[in-house]
């Protein structure tokens, strides 16, 4: 039985590890804040502080399943502790589960009924939770969606969108604002503008008659061919912030749909003897780290290929310029540029995390439908000469998983919240044997034991995955048998982590993996285009 003086030192050495997980936590290095507030909790595991703080460094890591279970602990060791709520409240936001946070933050406000933040935050949360319940009012149900990409000429730029399912989207969101009025409901001012704004949108969309300007100096395609010098002048063009045409970004987001959509959800590369093949990682919006990637390694040709293996869009503010520069080599060269769909390449993250604002900002309406069907024909993997499989998140919740499996997918949807395609977009490597929950609330954890087995049931050699940063830009794990490799270095500017991609030569395919620093970029901070709520409990 320990003595009050050995009590004593205990609090004190949790407390001291407290301190220096914050040190941690302030330098934006925070798998070591975790590391220390998990030793902080060996020795004192009714500290709420310590729980909660934790739950805030795993929210920093986007590990938001982890963030709301040490919230959640906090809570039920003090009921009245503000922080807890808060940290599970913002976890909670950050999956785009609004219903619940507002729940965290109305209890956050009766906690603390004067402090000015807590009214702020909860403002913003039902302003969250508003603008959820009219959007799923409005909503066209699935069967009923027509596609935007199938009602768009880009050769004359004018979508012919005089179905009736889009006229009816129209209507709809001023019927119900008349609706709402009539029942004698009370909607905001901001509300109001919102449904008047979206109807106005979508009657915009059946014309938006956008010839080419004769004073417009940027790049154009000629002859509808895509060209290397296209591509670099556009570049040029992004790099000095100014945008592409209307008409040339409908051109290619087309075309590279009709690219995707021929090919199969598992996608099979064979690389000739002596050529050489590259892997890339998460991009995430950072535009002139992307340039820095083609500075060090080459534009991508038939003989320079590339891979980028999700997550090229969102939290950084140069997301579109990324998507753009990738699509465009694509249309270029087929075999030049294969792309992989991410978690990010969805919906639901795009209007969370930036890519939805950027591009209706940059672009219009229209294009955000377009990018999200686009996204729904990415590939889920590729396997490279029968021996690397390469996937954006990891492997399946159950055993026996074959290549022919991963084929067979309709991935032509938005991403389940189960199932073997959640599963490769969402899952991460753990290095325990098994299986076990995600710490990110979505998908699962998996360990050495499980990769081993599903490289031996399909006959192949490396997992090859991305999804996580890390601090080199790249972990070996599992035995040398599965490589993370992220792509994005000082990841939304404070992370401090190298980027890393993987060179690949064939017939060996031994991975040889070359790190880079960040570069500099304009003055757009990341996550300028994304929800406010997210910048706030950030």
């Amino acid at each position: 039985m320990p003595t009050m003086e050995s009590e004593s030192s205990i609090g004190s050495n949790a407390e001291e590890l407290k301190s220096l997980a914050n040190g941690a936590f302030k330098a934006h290095k925070y798998s070591q804040a975790i590391d220390l507030y998990s030793q902080a909790i060996e020795l004192n595991n009714e500290n709420a502080v310590y729980w909660a703080n934790r739950s805030f460094a795993h929210t920093k890591l986007e590990e938001y399943g982890s963030a709301i279970h040490d919230a959640t602990k906090a809570i039920e060791i003090d009921s009245k502790y503000s922080k807890g709520y808060y940290r599970r409240g913002a976890a909670l936001l950050a999956m785009g589960k609004f219903k619940e946070a507002l729940k965290d933050f109305q209890q956050v406000k009766r906690l603390c009924p004067n402090d000015p933040d807590a009214a702020k935050k909860l403002k913003e949360c039902e302003k969250a939770v508003m603008k959820l319940k009219f959007e799923e009012a409005i909503a066209v149900p699935e069967a009923e969606r027509r596609s935007i990409a199938d009602s768009i000429d880009f050769h004359s730029i004018v979508a012919r969108m005089t179905s009736s399912s889009i006229l009816l989207t129209a209507t709809g969101a001023v019927v119900v604002l008349a609706a709402a009025l009539m029942a004698g409901k009370f909607m905001s001012v901001g509300a109001v503008l919102a449904t008047m704004a979206l109807a106005a949108s979508i009657m915009v969309i059946v014309f938006p008659l956008a010839q080419v300007e004769p004073q417009y100096s940027g790049a154009k395609i000629e002859e509808d061919t895509v060209t290397l010098e296209f591509i670099k002048k556009m570049i040029e063009d992004f790099k000095n912030q100014k945008c592409l045409h209307k008409r040339y970004a409908f051109q290619i987001v087309l075309q590279t749909r009709e690219l995707l959509r021929a090919l199969p959800s598992l996608v099979n590369i064979t690389i000739p003897d002596g050529n050489r093949f590259i892997v890339c990682g998460d991009v995430h919006g950072q535009f002139y780290d992307l340039l820095h990637i083609f500075e060090l390694n080459g534009l991508p040709s038939e003989d320079n290929p590339y891979l980028f293996n999700g997550d090229f869009v969102d939290r950084g503010s140069f997301s579109l310029e990324v998507i753009l520069t990738l699509f465009a080599f694509k249309c270029m060269c087929p075999s030049a540029m294969y792309l992989s769909r991410g978690n990010h390449e969805s919906r639901s993250m795009n209007k969370i995390y930036g890519f939805e604002g950027e591009v209706r900002s940059k672009l219009n309406e229209t294009f955000v439908e377009l990018f999200a069907e686009v996204f729904c024909c990415l590939p889920l993997a590729h396997v490279l000469n029968e021996k690397v499989f390469v996937v954006h998140g990891g492997l399946f919740s159950v055993d026996g998983v074959k290549l022919s499996d991963i084929k067979a997918i309709d991935r032509f949807c938005e991403p389940p919240e189960e199932g073997l395609m959640c599963e490769v977009l969402w899952s991460d490597p753990q290095p325990n044997r098994g299986r076990g929950p995600s710490k990110r609330g979505v998908g699962l954890s998996f360990g050495p034991d499980v990769t081993k087995r599903f490289l031996l049931d399909n006959n192949l050699d490396l997992v090859v995955r991305s999804h996580e940063v890390k601090d080199e830009g790249y972990e070996i794990e599992h035995d040398g048998k599965l490589i993370t490799v992220f792509s994005a270095p000082n990841y939304c500017d404070q992370m401090g982590n190298k980027g890393a991609f993987i060179r690949f030569e064939a017939p060996e395919l031994k991975p040889n993996i070359v790190t880079f620093s960040a570069v500099s970029h304009p003055d757009v901070k990341p996550m300028a285009y994304a929800e406010n709520f997210l910048r706030m409990f950030s």
